[in-house]
């Protein structure tokens, strides 16, 4: 009994586009779920069928996925997002498109077979150094990100898709990626009140379902554990003082900041000890690492470690969930379900769009893309400006720009330098100002958040380096749409 009960807090990743047969053996034995990443993405057939052959093995199983939209997309990162990412509706400030795009995303989440996804982001970003959050937030302004993620957890769940709202308590004023290392939020508890906390406050009245914690160390409330190992963060603050009744998910263990110093088992078992429901193992464990998972737990419950009625009541909150975001059968969407998305996507986009300093309507522009690692979270997704007619595009990274060439490429056409997150990549402010020097009529595209100001060249900004941005930001160059100078 402690076995099945045991399995019933995993959720399970593989490598893959189908799932393997030990995966569907632990769904059958009474694993908690499944998590998709980008690995097991093709396209929307595949999808549709993977979530039917999931559902086969049993039907009472949460389907997850991370889909943000923007930066951070499974479905859509072979070759980028159609709906922009929470810094362009933030940007935009229309809690009614936020509901639109995500009631778009969860519509098609459910369409394909999937219960729950891993947003939004309700973090308020205060470090403009922040290197795992950044256009995943809306902003800085609590308020802002409040109603903003409030409106998002409305749309996803009126779509049939349970939100989970990330990262508790709040990883918007840490300089380092929980990835990598531990982060520090040095914050009295009063200021996470006023700031952090207040998003998923809103969250919480809007009915969220379930609520994913942050690998972060708060040492007013944590001590020297990370938030996901905290009893008073995930039970006393979460459920006590906040009211929480849905399920607690951590973030993938097999990240630095939850695992890195005592491994992957022994996390999942203080993580439950702390109040987690779900246990998110990460998309790079395999079948010998989920069975050390489920060993720890199983000896955990045996020799008492862990209280059986609590993960009983875990195994509760989950089934719930099902119940109250149940499955739909598995389908493609049709061509016009798919063109109402992306409409839905390309006006949030646009009414982010923000211009600084004077743009006339472009032809056949000189575009230099100034190319810089994604971060972990979003992974390889293409990105950049792409498809302006009669455009001829380079891409460069650090160490390989010679501004003497580029200026000379583009003489005689207007010349784009398509940038992300400028701020936190000197070697692309070198760059631009070496151009601006030489062509004080380029043009800058910031796809990233516009902390850094190329003055004074003018600045197109778009909030996020999704699909549907740069269709945005190519129809502001080509002046097919009017370029209101903010």
């Amino acid at each position: 009994m402690s076995r099945s009960l045991a399995a019933s807090t995993l959720l399970l990743a593989y490598d893959g586009l189908t799932a393997p047969a030990w995966v569907l053996r632990r769904i059958e034995a009474g694993a908690g779920g499944v998590v998709l990443f980008g690995h097991n993405v093709h396209d929307a057939e595949q999808v549709a069928a993977l979530t039917t052959a999931l559902r086969e093995a049993r039907a009472d199983l949460v389907l997850a996925i991370d889909e943000e939209g923007g930066d951070v997309t499974r479905l859509e990162h072979r070759t980028g997002s159609s709906s922009p990412g929470n810094a362009a509706l933030g940007a935009a400030d229309s809690v009614e498109l936020t509901r639109d795009v995500y009631g778009s995303i969860g519509a098609e989440l459910h369409t394909l077979g999937l219960t729950m996804d891993f947003a939004p982001s309700v973090d308020v970003n205060t470090a403009i150094d922040n290197p795992v959050i950044g256009t995943r937030a809306f902003g800085a302004d609590q308020a802002l990100v409040a109603r903003h993620g409030a409106a998002a957890v409305d749309g996803l769940q009126r779509a049939g898709v349970a939100a989970c709202v990330k990262h508790f308590p709040g990883h918007g004023s840490t300089t380092q990626d929980s990835h990598l290392v531990l982060p520090v939020v040095d914050e009295p508890v009063e200021r996470l009140r006023q700031r952090e906390l207040v998003p998923f406050a809103a969250a919480i009245d809007a009915g969220v379902a379930a609520v994913m914690s942050a690998h972060i160390r708060v040492p007013s409330l944590t001590g020297h554990d990370p938030a996901t190992h905290s009893q008073a963060v995930l039970t006393d603050l979460l459920r006590g003082d906040l009211g929480f009744t849905g399920v607690v998910v951590t973030d993938a263990l097999d990240m630095y900041g939850v695992s890195g110093l005592v491994g992957v088992p022994e996390a999942a078992v203080r993580a439950l000890a702390a109040g987690a429901d779900l246990l998110c193992l990460g998309a790079e464990l395999r079948e010998p690492e989920y069975d050390a998972v489920l060993d720890a737990v199983d000896a955990a419950l045996r020799e008492g470690r862990l209280d059986a009625g609590a993960v009983e009541r875990s195994r509760a909150r989950s089934a719930d969930l099902v119940r109250r975001f149940p499955a739909a059968e598995p389908r493609v969407l049709t061509a016009a379900e798919e063109a109402a998305a992306d409409e839905v996507g390309l006006q949030a986009a646009r009414e982010a769009v923000q211009v600084e300093g004077p743009l006339r309507a472009m032809s056949a522009p000189y575009v230099v893309h100034l190319d810089n690692p994604p971060t972990i979270a979003s992974g390889p997704v293409p990105w950049g400006l792409d498809g302006l007619p009669g455009a001829d595009a380079v891409v460069v990274a650090d160490g390989s720009v010679q501004v003497d060439a580029v200026v000379a490429a583009a003489v005689g056409r207007d010349l784009v330098l398509v940038l992300r997150d400028a701020h936190r990549h000197p070697w692309v402010r070198d760059v631009v100002r070496a151009v601006a020097r030489a062509r004080p009529d380029a043009v800058v595209v910031e796809m990233g958040l516009p902390v850094w100001s190329p003055a004074p060249l003018t600045r197109i900004s778009c909030y996020g380096a999704a699909r549907v941005c740069s269709v945005a930001v190519g129809e502001r160059l080509l002046g097919r749409l009017r370029a209101a100078a903010r």
